[in-house]
């Protein structure tokens, strides 16, 4: 009995973090005990980037650097497809009758760079490109910084001074010095790991627990305003079917034989592609809609984005899993086979 409890402990950790998250809100909120302005926003942050800088080995993440179709790829789906996606499908809505500011919400949504930590977490916790995960999470940010401005300006007309020097050192601080780091530490320590093989994924695992516990209490303590409760309901469930179909399209993509791609490049392509920066988001909106009377409805759904799309990344993780280890075993028979032919 207890075996199916231990093999799927994270998406148990999940339903048991975000029931706790409602239970009681404030003691996971900014100002809370635990502080997660700090202890998440900082700290977890920065010992994700520490954790993967030790783990990984330095030949790999110089190869992802290389690995310029697979870049090119996660970025032009994030920042082009998905915004003009967006546009398209709002004037879709806008003839339900939908809240004005959370349609152009659901706009400056589209525009949001990937998130600097749970599409590492998850391309991690599959076995996926790790690398190639870290790489584009770090990119994507600091491309995000000067493109999602230009972006909503572009789709909404709204435009403002970002400042970038502030966000930019808090994306090192967080990002680029605890791999790097980990990164220098790793060589000192490395036999030591290779003897005790510490669980860098699990240890990831549980940051994430933290991550989802602080996000929904800070989701389940957000006033929604002058919304009414349709409009919220048609917005979760617009958002919900628009991740689902953002990690369909993305994962069939990614498969074409004209891309390429590994089974390890699809897991990063998949959660990379889909997911959207709460850590940048949320300082942007504020920035860019300042003065605003609505802006609390127009950050909604980006706080509804970000739980779900780390709700649903969890719940596929074992069978992401399992799909990448099944494809790179077929790999390595046809391969074997095609070797024995020709022999």
């Amino acid at each position: 009995m207890l075996e199916p409890l231990k093999k799927n402990w994270f998406l148990l950790g999940i339903v048991f973090a975000i029931l706790s998250a409602k239970l009681y809100p404030p003691f996971g909120i900014k100002g809370g005990i635990l502080k997660p302005e700090i202890t998440v926003k900082y700290l977890a942050v920065s010992f994700i980037f520490f954790n993967s800088g030790l783990s990984l080995k330095t030949d790999e993440l110089a190869n992802a650097l290389q690995h310029v179709r697979l870049h090119a790829f996660i970025q032009c789906f994030t920042l082009i497809f998905v915004p003009c996606l967006m546009n398209v499908l709002l004037h879709i809505l806008s003839y339900v009758g939908i809240n004005e500011w959370l349609l152009r919400g659901l706009m400056v949504l589209g525009c949001m760079p990937p998130p600097v930590s749970s599409a590492v977490i998850l391309t991690k916790a599959v076995g996926g490109n790790e690398a190639g995960a870290i790489f584009n999470s770090a990119f994507g940010s600091l491309l995000g910084i000067f493109v999602t401005p230009l972006l909503v300006l572009v789709f909404l007309g709204s435009s403002s001074t970002v400042p970038y020097t502030t966000i930019f050192s808090q994306l090192s601080m967080t990002v680029i010095f605890p791999l790097i780091a980990g990164q220098v530490i790793r060589p000192i320590i490395k036999s030591w790991m290779e003897q005790k093989k510490p669980p860098f994924g699990a240890i990831s695992s549980c940051v994430l627990l933290l991550i989802i516990y602080t996000t929904f209490c800070a989701t389940f303590s957000q006033s929604t305003g002058d919304i009414g409760t349709i409009d919220l309901l048609l917005v979760v469930l617009f958002i919900v079917l628009l991740q689902c179909s953002l990690l369909a399209l993305t994962f069939a993509s990614s498969l074409h034989a004209s891309c390429g791609f590994t089974p390890p490049d699809t897991v990063a392509i998949i959660f990379c592609s889909t997911h959207k920066s709460l850590t940048l988001g949320i300082p942007m909106l504020k920035i860019v809609f300042a003065g605003y009377k609505y802006m609390s409805l127009i950050s909604i759904p980006l706080l509804i984005y970000h739980p779900t799309q780390i709700f649903l990344g969890g719940i596929l993780v074992p069978w992401v899993r399992q799909w990448m280890l099944h494809a790179q075993q077929k790999s390595k028979v046809s391969g074997n086979g095609t070797v024995q032919e020709s022999i």
